[in-house]
């Protein structure tokens, strides 16, 4: 069996997916899913899957993983994980280890993808070497970009989903208002996320004088696309809308002309909605800088691994 060049691995809150890469390719080869809750420690999974695959300890490893890790201190914020880089480094004799944030690794892995990994919603065309934006709702919202300095890309992590929620027009107003008399700081994730499907729909069930029982993000798009239910529709309209709004906001803030890449569990779902949205109209709509909105390509990605796509990208570098 060739050697594998590294260990790539993508953590979240309930699995730990684990791959090798050969050679100098970003490929993810054999990998393999497991629970976190099965393992006490990220040492004994990584151990596990190394005797699944029946191969040595590669000189490389890159973990992404979701939680903040500029510490040496990894503290996963949804499981039990906890574990020093240094000390992880050293008890299992890795060569070279780095742990990314899993957002770097999604903007690590934006500029690798093909044409197959991706589907373009809207006009424009990336610049070369121009920042790159990526947003991804799904239990949070997740933003990162991409920035280019002497030839090197370098993710740049942010806290962007929790930045103030901005309406831009008096449906989106009434939501914000009904919003905070339960929250006193409505963000973007609020809108933006599992539970922004569900906010959405119970304000504009109130907006219209409906009575609606408490859904699940999953209820609401069946009873949008089996059931063609108008509520239903309107809110995956009215979230497709805010996302545009802020992934413009993103694409602003970052001069995002590498384009805008949409992630996340939610998106990839009911991609030809999405396409036929108010997406791309918001993204495009903001006032004097329309041209230049329109210049940017807007993406979202499909590959079924970008996190260990991004991972790869990160060992390898």
């Amino acid at each position: 069996m060739t050697t594998p060049s590294a260990l790539i691995a993508d953590i979240g809150g309930t699995n730990a997916r684990f791959a090798l890469t050969f050679g100098q390719s970003l490929e993810a080869q054999q990998i393999i899913n497991l629970a976190v809750d099965d393992f006490p420690n990220i040492d004994s999974a990584i151990k596990s899957y190394l005797e699944q695959m029946g191969v040595a300890l590669p000189e490389r490893v890159c973990i992404a993983i979701a939680c903040p890790t500029h510490n040496d201190r990894i503290s996963m914020t949804n499981n039990g994980w906890v574990f020093s880089k240094s000390a992880l480094q050293r008890d299992l004799g890795i060569g070279q280890l780095d742990v990314i944030n899993d957002y770097a690794a999604m903007a690590l892995a934006a500029p690798n993808l093909t044409d197959s990994d991706r589907i373009k919603v809207g006009s424009g065309e990336p610049l070369e070497n121009f920042p790159v934006a990526v947003l991804g709702p799904g239990t949070g919202l997740g933003v990162a970009g991409l920035a280019h300095y002497h030839g090197h890309a370098t993710p740049i992590v942010t806290e962007g989903g929790h930045v103030d929620f901005a309406p831009t027009n008096e449906q989106e107003i009434e939501i914000l208002r009904l919003l905070l008399k339960k929250h006193d700081h409505v963000s973007a994730e609020r809108l933006l996320s599992g539970m922004g499907l569900e906010n959405i729909y119970q304000a504009l069930a109130e907006i219209r004088g409906e009575k609606v029982e408490m859904l699940k993000p999953a209820q609401i798009s069946a009873l949008a696309f089996e059931s063609q239910n108008a509520l239903a529709l309107a809110t995956l309209d009215q979230f497709c809308a805010i996302l545009g709004s802020v992934a413009g906001n993103t694409a602003l803030t970052y001069g995002a002309q590498g384009g805008v890449f949409i992630t996340g569990g939610i998106i990839p779902r009911m991609l030809e909605f999405f396409a036929q949205s108010s997406f791309r109209e918001r993204f495009d709509a903001k006032g004097r800088f329309v041209e230049y909105m329109q210049s940017i390509p807007t993406y979202v990605v499909t590959h079924k691994q970008p996190g260990l796509l991004g991972a790869a990208a990160a060992a390898l570098d």
